[in-house]
């Protein structure tokens, strides 16, 4: 580095982006680092959407923090204009699912059945409805875990079945039917401080 570009912040900016792609990569493999298996390690859009919008929110914060030590205020705005539309879009990204399709879904859900397979498995629960709770978790998730990877390699083999045309997806929302499922667990009556708690109440 020569002296007129320590003087100016230049030939910092390499050794600050090397840092952030370090870190990118960093955190894109961390996110595997709870899998209960490791053949559970599919490649996942949104896990790496997600990294790279960290990656763009550490360009802020690191650049603010060391905002001092770059000299050109031209290149500095540039650099957090850029982060910041960085992170708008990665952001879009994870949020709208716009590039994930089936086999897309399929490998990036793999690893997170896993995950909730590690935590039912290994957390200290004590309470029966809660372990039976966890229990049930632990088995979805294994014949899912075991379905997805059967339908990747059949469509891999096979091709996708329908037209291509994305199919509808089922409410999201807390149907009755849910609800009074899910407060059946409790075995006794559900009072209003509880419903509240659990954002339930109406």
């Amino acid at each position: 580095m020569t002296d007129e570009q320590r003087s100016s912040g230049h030939g910092m900016w390499p050794t600050f982006f090397a840092m952030i792609a370090t870190s990118i990569v960093t955190m894109f493999v961390l996110k595997y680092s709870a899998l209960w298996e490791l053949d559970h390690a599919f490649f996942s859009q949104t896990r790496m959407w997600m990294a790279l919008m960290m990656g763009m929110a550490m360009i802020v914060i690191m650049l603010g923090f060391m905002w001092g030590m770059y000299r050109s205020l031209a290149t500095k705005i540039a650099v957090m204009a850029l982060a910041c539309v960085g992170f708008a879009l990665f952001l879009f990204l994870v949020r709208s699912q716009h590039t994930v399709e089936d086999e897309a879904w399929m490998k990036a859900m793999i690893p997170h059945h896993s995950i909730a397979i590690l935590t039912s498995e290994r957390a200290a629960i004590s309470d029966p409805r809660v372990r039976e709770l966890a229990d049930a978790i632990i088995e979805a998730q294994v014949r899912e875990i075991a379905e997805m990877k059967l339908l990747l390699a059949d469509i891999e083999a096979n091709g996708e079945r329908g037209d291509g045309t994305p199919l509808e997806p089922r409410t999201a929302k807390l149907t009755p039917r849910l609800e009074a499922e899910a407060k059946a667990v409790l075995d006794r009556p559900v009072s209003g401080p509880v419903e509240a708690e659990a954002g339930l109440a109406r």
